[in-house]
This record gives C-alpha cells, sequence and structure tokens, in this order.
C-alpha cells in the first residue's frame, strides 16, 4: 500500500455522525521499533480508532456494502454509553445451563448498542468491563450487564453461523424470555461453532474496492495519553501513545506538526477527562458526603531499583476518596473495585509536596510527592501541568474533607516530664490534657500559631501569640511519633487556611 506521504499531516477534520461529532486525519503509527504506517485517526467522545486503507476481497467487500458483521470472528472491544431509556438496547440468549456463550439476540434500532455500529446479531459477549462472563448462567449474565454502570465496554466475538438461527427466532416475533427454544435449536447443529457460514457467495463486481477498516479501536474510559517510552523518562519527539483501560493501545502515533499533534493531545485527554469525571460522578452516588471521590486518574510512579536509578516508571491508577488516597495497579471498573487498592494512605496523615522542576531526579516533569507516617515517600509525575494542578487541587478539597470528618487527633506526649496529650481539634485548635483527669493545662487557636521547629526525632516547638499581650509563648513538647503529629497538625493547618479561603469554597460548591 502507498499513499502520499505528504498526506499524512493532515489537519484534524471534524464531522457529526449519527449526531456524535467525530474528529479524524491522518497520522503515521509504529510500534515504537520498526518505520510508522500511515493511518488514520478518528476520534469520537467514547472511542479513538486507528484505520488501514484496505483492498477488500469480492465477499469481504459484499459484506461491507451491506453494513454486515464482521467477516472473521475475531475478538473486539465496543464501548456502549446506557440510555435511560432502552438500557444498552440488546437482548441475549445462551447461557452456560445450555453450554452456549452468552450471545446478542437482538439489537434494538437506534438506541445504545445500534447507535455503536459495531454490534450484531451473533455477537457473543465474552468480558464485560473485562471481566469474563462465558462461564455464567444465563440470568446472571443479564444481572450482570444491568449493573456494569453507565458506560459500559463489551469483548464480543462473532460467530456467522449462530445469526440465522437468532433471527429466525426475531422473525416468529419470539419473546425474548423463550431462550430455551433458540439453545435447543443452536445445540441441534453443530455448525454454530463454526465462524463461516454456508450460504451461498455472493456475486459481486470483480473490481477490487478499497476502504477503510478499523485495525484497532482503544475504549477512552479510564484511558490515558502518554508521551513518554513506556517505562522510563524518555519523551518522544512528535509523539504519543494511548492507552486503554485493558491494556489495548494505539501504538506509537506520531505527528511532524507540532500544532497538530497538540490538538490531538488536547481533544483526547480532554474526552478522558471528561468520561473519568463522569464515572467518578457515577460512583459518587454510591456515598455520603465525607466518602465521595475527588479524583481519579493515572500517574506514573518512579521504581526505585538496585540496577535502575529513577528510569523505570509504573502505571499507577490515583483515587482520592474521603479520607484515603489509593494507588491501583488498575482503574477500579465498579464501586466494589475501590476497596482493592494496592496502596492506601489516610489524607490526613498524608504530605503532598509538588517538586520544582530544579529538584525533578531525571527527565519526568510535573511531579509530585506522598509521603505517609511510617512510610517511603512515593515518587509520581503526570502528563501535563493541567493535570498536576487538578490533582493538587483536588487534594486541598480532600484535606478539608478528611479534617472536618476526622473532626479531633490526640497524640501521646510529654511535656516538661509529665504525661498527656496533644489534641488537634477542628473547632478548638491545640490544647494539651495532663492527668488522669484530662485537665487542660493550655489552650490555642489554630490562628495564634506563629511558627514550629522540631529535631526531627521526638522534640518540637510550638510557638504561640498570646490575643491580649501579643507576646510570643513557645511550648516545648515530646513526640514518640512527632512525624505522624506534624503531618496531621500541617493538614488541619492547610485545612483551616482553605476552608476560609473565598475562591476555594466557591470552586467546592459548584462542583
Amino acid at each position: 500500500m502507498k499513499i502520499n506521504a505528504s498526506k499524512m499531516a493532515t489537519p484534524i477534520e471534524e464531522k457529526v455522525d449519527q449526531n456524535i461529532k467525530i474528529r479524524s486525519g491522518m497520522v503515521t503509527v509504529s510500534d515504537g521499533k520498526s518505520k510508522p504506517e500511515p493511518i488514520r485517526l478518528n476520534l469520537s467522545m467514547e472511542l479513538v480508532t486507528l484505520q488501514r486503507l484496505e483492498v477488500l476481497t469480492p465477499s469481504s467487500a459484499a459484506a461491507a456494502s451491506n453494513g454486515g458483521p464482521p467477516a472473521e470472528s475475531k475478538e473486539r472491544m465496543v464501548q456502549i454509553t446506557r440510555q435511560k431509556v432502552g438500557g444498552l438496547g440488546l437482548s441475549i440468549k445462551g447461557g452456560a445451563e445450555h453450554k452456549l456463550p452468552i450471545l446478542i439476540s437482538r439489537i434494538y434500532k437506534d438506541q445504545a448498542a445500534d447507535a455503536t455500529g459495531q454490534l450484531f446479531v451473533g455477537d457473543a459477549i465474552i468480558k464485560v468491563n473485562g471481566e469474563y462472563i462465558t462461564a455464567c448462567p444465563h440470568d446472571d449474565a443479564v444481572n450482570i450487564l444491568r449493573n456494569a454502570g453507565d458506560i459500559v465496554v463489551l469483548t464480543v466475538k462473532h460467530y456467522r453461523a449462530a445469526t440465522p438461527f437468532l433471527q429466525k427466532q426475531l422473525s416468529k416475533e419470539t419473546p425474548d424470555s423463550d431462550n430455551d427454544a433458540t439453545c435447543a435449536e443452536l445445540k441441534a447443529d453443530e455448525g454454530w461453532k463454526s465462524s463461516t457460514s454456508n450460504s451461498r457467495p455472493i456475486s459481486v463486481c470483480s473490481e477490487p474496492e478499497k476502504k477503510w477498516v478499523d485495525i484497532v479501536s482503544v475504549p477512552l474510559m479510564m484511558a490515558y495519553v502518554t508521551r513518554y517510552i513506556f517505562g522510563t523518562d524518555k519523551l518522544r519527539p512528535n509523539a504519543f501513545e494511548v492507552r486503554g483501560l485493558n491494556g489495548v493501545s494505539t501504538g506509537v502515533i506520531h505527528c511532524d506538526d507540532l500544532a497538530i499533534l497538540s490538538q490531538w493531545l488536547k481533544y483526547i485527554t480532554d474526552n478522558i477527562v471528561g468520561l473519568t469525571h463522569l464515572q467518578m460522578k457515577l460512583y459518587n452516588r454510591n456515598f455520603a458526603v465525607g466518602e465521595r471521590i475527588e479524583y481519579m486518574g493515572w500517574v506514573n510512579e518512579g521504581v526505585i531499583s538496585t540496577n535502575l536509578s529513577w528510569q523505570s516508571y509504573k502505571p499507577r491508577f490515583l483515587v482520592l476518596k474521603g479520607t484515603e488516597v489509593m494507588l491501583f495497579d488498575s482503574p477500579p471498573v465498579n464501586v466494589a473495585g475501590l476497596s482493592k487498592a494496592t496502596v492506601a494512605y489516610k489524607v490526613y496523615q498524608t504530605m503532598f509536596r509538588v517538586v520544582k522542576e530544579s529538584e525533578t531526579v531525571d527527565s519526568r516533569q510535573h511531579c509530585f510527592l506522598l509521603q505517609s507516617s511510617g512510610h517511603e515517600p512515593r515518587y509520581l509525575s503526570v502528563e501535563t501541568r493541567q493535570e498536576l494542578l487538578r490533582i493538587e487541587n483536588s487534594w486541598n478539597t480532600a484535606i478539608v474533607t478528611s479534617v472536618i470528618k476526622l473532626g479531633r487527633k490526640t497524640f501521646a506526649v510529654s511535656h516538661h516530664g509529665k504525661g498527656g496529650g496533644l489534641t488537634l481539634d477542628w473547632q478548638n485548635g491545640f490544647s494539651l490534657a495532663e492527668g488522669a483527669d484530662a485537665t487542660i493545662v493550655w489552650q490555642y487557636k489554630f490562628s495564634q500559631l506563629r511558627g514550629s521547629s522540631d529535631d526531627g526525632k521526638s522534640k518540637l516547638k510550638l510557638h504561640f501569640q498570646d490575643h491580649e499581650t501579643r507576646a510570643i509563648e513557645t511550648k516545648e513538647l515530646e513526640c514518640q511519633v512527632l512525624q505522624s503529629l506534624l503531618f496531621c497538625m500541617h493538614a488541619f493547618l492547610t485545612a483551616k487556611v482553605a476552608s476560609v479561603d473565598p475562591a476555594f469554597l466557591s470552586s467546592i460548591q459548584q462542583t
């Protein structure tokens, strides 16, 4: 296949197809090793699709012109947006009790499944949101599809020989609940397992036709865009990659024109952020105010190795929810998945710090540190400055949420040789209590704190200003969990500052 190289950096075009805005343009794509080849990139709100110009054989051309199902029985990933009326817009038959796959038996016109243009009667549903359902009974499969969320990713495989039986049932206007009749008829003909049909070939014009054929589609829900070579700090010049929820990748997309490259990055990133925010709102329907998710998105964590210093990075999915910051190896595809974090820290006992450009350890940009009491700091990076600011703003919101929910926290301390408890209270500030009856020895508002110092081990000095005399009063304490106390104190002070900031208050009221 030869295509004029001058057409490889074409401007991005926009069109509306079935009320869906699609952006498209020519790029070149490689696997990171071989020479890039010309490919057309199509972007919708939910999918990025790469297409290759191919010469169709007579049989495949006939199928394409008829808008028929795939000629080959390969697994495909299709993303559906559930509609308020009609749901996913499909019906299923089959199931483990019949020793049959879960087969799509009907697609309702102008509803969600039909709008994708990528699902057909005779498709077997293999996975729902990345989870296998091949061993599920029929009723379990129905429940999984009903509860899969508003945006559902199906992995399907087409069985052409099963289609006539399913269509025959439709022509009889058999109710969808009549599963057994179809299953018995399918099982009676072992030929349903074949991926080819016994129907007569359709005569077509012998002159070959050319058509743009999909070679890969990556669902954008919880996907991410990266310009770095996977696992490293090496930035690709004039190229990027889109990696999907289930590990599907577009390959390396090259754009010689920097303006077009920037446009693609912005359009794709905006769609991913929009879809992820939508999923976040759907999850939050299940949680009370103090337990809601403030942020979800991909980051990359620097992995310390004895052989490699900071040249190894691992993708992590970051979630800020209620009082916790969590890291996942793969995104939670449902509410239950939020309880399966690889790492979980309390926000009020964790420090978040943006790493200055002069302090970065390698060529990765837009880096930040998460350090929780008693744990090694985690060095993380994101793709853009905008994403880093989004995380920072979400962190401040999470700090306020977690501190208000916590209310107060007491640490065992020693003051002038006497044991006591230092309490951080959201409403009342600092207070020190001593003795069996917890008598309050002194108390100060957070606004009275003028500074602090510590020896990095156990000793802490707090400098307060008296409201009346304006004199500075220093309180010396010892605490065996000093780092935990300092991190918690920082969280309370940060929350107090943020909670009286009109701009901050306005931003959290709008979310």
